[in-house]
């Protein structure tokens, strides 16, 4: 089971993770938050902290 959050709503995103390839060939890890808990689901790295948007209640992830 990957890092839940519950906004101030009251409701529940799960973190997920996905590797990309950027347009100059580098490789980058993004996180993101969906309503469901896909198989792609993990814990919340070292490092960083979860912020929730005041207008919208959508968490993101960011750097500490």
């Amino acid at each position: 089971m990957g890092y839940s959050f519950k906004n101030s709503k009251g409701k529940t995103y799960y973190l997920h993770t996905k590797d990309v390839v950027l347009k100059g060939g580098r490789n980058q890890t993004i996180y993101y938050f969906a309503k469901d808990e896909r198989s792609n689901s993990c814990d919340l790295p070292a490092g960083k902290k979860i912020v929730e948007n005041e207008k919208t209640g959508l968490p993101f992830v960011k750097s500490m």
